[in-house]
């Protein structure tokens, strides 16, 4: 705990002075409104919800009232119709033996029960099931029992008071209720006691009841047998809402049910199914062996409270952005001059050494303690400017000295070792084959003294080198052979000027025995996407141990020390202090030698071609 109030503490004391100010105006004004709002819309959310249960109460109450009035009318059409007993005599007797007492039934007996049919709107069929060999079946309100399924329903029938309910019918399924009624008769124990159906179809018997396609409440009758069955509105918005998701909500709606009487329900069943919550509200049906439940969504009932919340969020962040605004630009008038201050230090900062204050005083005129702060600002960037680029014009005269002294000492070496041979040459052997050694002299003077660029693409270094082997060949008689093997995109490659002509002119003097072959091969490698790597391996006389431990001492060190000519390495010491004064000390030579077995001088140059420079 201490260390977050520490931590607070530093965070608030680094904030800028408009934050702080915005912080107060929001913890005195913003907080505590959206808070008081807050408790408001919870307060509603509490009464709209028991509003909204007293309203699905109400309304399961009255669907249970209207159903049972139906099965009482479907109860009173069952018994007029058995009350015509010449016509339940009549099917139990041998309705075949004689024509026309058959029409005689035709014409009294059942067009009576006919128009009782017809007379009630509720009753879509009626039909008798009677276990009699000399039954005729020529109407669709008589059959044998052999037609009704199961057979022995009838046990089922007599257990429960002779009369039962069936939500989904035998006969027409999913779509039809149906009510079975026992029809007994004196001196027929022996057979299967008759039964009478009465259908009448879900969308008569609960038309009205179920028809509404909006509403915070979804009603659905659910029998409470197993597998569970349900009727309700496909057409309802909660219905097409869910969809595939609604078989999900009713089955954790049905295992939750009780069958004990509910005259009154004082708090919902609650089922949650993904991240939302249900309510539902019922009454069990006993006849009917069915509940009445209406079901609502928590997000649709309390759909009015969030968009509360929506609201006052929004008017929240409006008046603090606000209050942003105000206190941004009080404070901008009030320190306008030290923001100016400020912006100036980040520019100097990012390296931008010309972004003086504009104090805007006239030169007798002193200001307050801000324009005081800006003008000793001012001189102090002044004199840190002057002092900069003296050290950078001392660094570049010493480094300029440096370049022409190396450059100056290796072409003079070069050329006067270059002119001795050729007198040499010249005077003893006398003979016309000399001019092909002057022709490759000609072309490595001309590469050398033409300095039109401080690049050159590795190719030319390449040809260079190769003119300066055969012209050593000649010379000495040697059999010395390079071989590149590089891609297009090296041998295009810039290099510095001369980089790579030193380090075949050492290994050329210093590793091959004399009138002897020595193999040169150049290849390339690159390091960490940073440095390209160009290794130039002899297969020469190698180095002595303590020859390579002292180049390599020299190669590594960062002093200026002044060069020191040796047998081997006057070349590769200048070529190093010319790469790290150009590129840095990450660039420049490094050399690997196992005596009687080779030499390996590797150039490292920066990969990034434009950061190149030249000597």
């Amino acid at each position: 705990m201490k260390y977050l109030l520490t931590r607070l503490r530093k965070l608030y004391r680094n904030a800028r002075i408009s934050q702080k100010l915005f912080l107060a105006f929001s913890l005195m004004i913003a907080i505590p409104v959206i808070l008081i709002s807050f408790v408001y819309i919870r307060m509603q959310e509490t009464q709209l919800y028991k509003d909204a249960m007293a309203t699905g109460n109400s309304h399961v109450s009255w669907l249970n009232e209207q159903l049972r009035r139906r099965m009482d009318t479907i109860e009173n059409a069952s018994n007029t119709a058995l009350t015509q007993k010449s016509f339940v005599d009549f099917i139990h007797s041998n309705m075949i033996v004689d024509g026309l007492r058959l029409v005689k039934f035709k014409q009294n007996q059942y067009e009576q029960m006919l128009n009782i049919i017809q007379s009630n709107a509720m009753i879509s069929e009626l039909s008798f099931y009677v276990d009699n060999p000399n039954l005729y079946e020529i109407w669709p309100e008589i059959y044998h029992y052999k037609k009704f399924s199961p057979q022995d329903y009838w046990v089922k029938l007599r257990d429960e008071g002779g009369a039962a309910y069936r939500l989904f019918s035998f006969r027409d399924g999913e779509h039809t209720l149906s009510y079975y009624r026992l029809v007994r008769l004196q001196g027929q124990e022996q057979k299967r006691p008759s039964i009478m159906e009465v259908r009448v179809p879900h969308s008569l018997f609960f038309s009205d009841l179920l028809q509404e396609n909006k509403g915070d409440f979804f009603s659905v009758l659910m029998n409470a047998s197993e597998p569970p069955q349900y009727v309700y509105n496909s057409q309802h918005e909660f219905s097409e809402k869910y969809g595939p998701g609604l078989e999900e909500i009713l089955g954790g709606i049905y295992h939750q049910l009780d069958v004990s009487p509910q005259e009154s329900q004082e708090s919902p069943l609650q089922v949650k199914v993904g991240d939302e919550r249900y309510y539902a509200l019922y009454r069990y049906i006993a006849p009917l062996n069915t509940y009445v439940v209406d079901i609502a969504s928590h997000q649709a009932l309390m759909k009015g409270p969030r968009s509360w919340y929506a609201f006052v969020v929004t008017i929240t962040l409006c008046v603090l952005l606000l209050i942003m605004l105000l206190v941004s630009q009080t404070t901008r008038r009030i320190f306008r001059r030290l923001d100016s201050v400020l912006v100036s230090m980040r520019q100097v900062r990012k390296g931008e050494l010309d972004a003086m204050i504009d104090t805007g005083l006239d030169e007798n005129e002193r200001g307050d303690e801000i324009d005081e702060v800006a003008v000793n600002y001012n001189k102090m960037l002044h004199e840190v400017k002057r002092l900069m680029t003296q050290v950078v014009d001392k660094q570049l005269i010493a480094k300029n000295a440096q370049l022409h002294s190396l450059h100056s000492q290796i072409n003079s070496h070069f050329l006067y070792n270059a002119l001795e041979s050729i007198r040499m040459v010249a005077e003893v052997q006398r003979q016309p084959a000399i001019a092909k050694s002057l022709v490759s002299l000609g072309s490595q003077l001309r590469y050398s003294m033409q300095w039109r660029s401080d690049t050159v693409a590795l190719r030319e270094e390449l040809a260079n080198i190769q003119s300066y082997i055969e012209f050593i060949n000649f010379m000495k008689g040697s059999s010395i052979a390079m071989t590149a093997d590089l891609p297009q995109e090296i041998l295009r490659y810039a290099i510095p000027k001369m980089c790579m002509q030193p380090i075949i002119e050492n290994a050329i003097h210093h590793g091959a025995p004399s009138g002897g072959r020595v193999s040169i091969e150049i290849t390339f490698s690159v390091e960490n996407d940073s440095l390209l790597l160009i290794n130039m391996r002899d297969d020469g006389e190698g180095l002595a141990p303590e020859v390579l431990h002292r180049l390599q001492a020299v190669l590594r060190s960062e002093s200026d020390t002044p060069t020191v000519t040796s047998r081997s390495g006057l070349g590769l010491e200048n070529v190093n202090k010319r790469l790290q004064l150009h590129y840095g000390k990450n660039c420049g030579l490094w050399i690997d030698s196992v005596q009687g077995a080779y030499t390996c001088v590797t150039i490292r140059l920066p990969w990034e071609n434009e950061n190149l420079g030249g000597w």
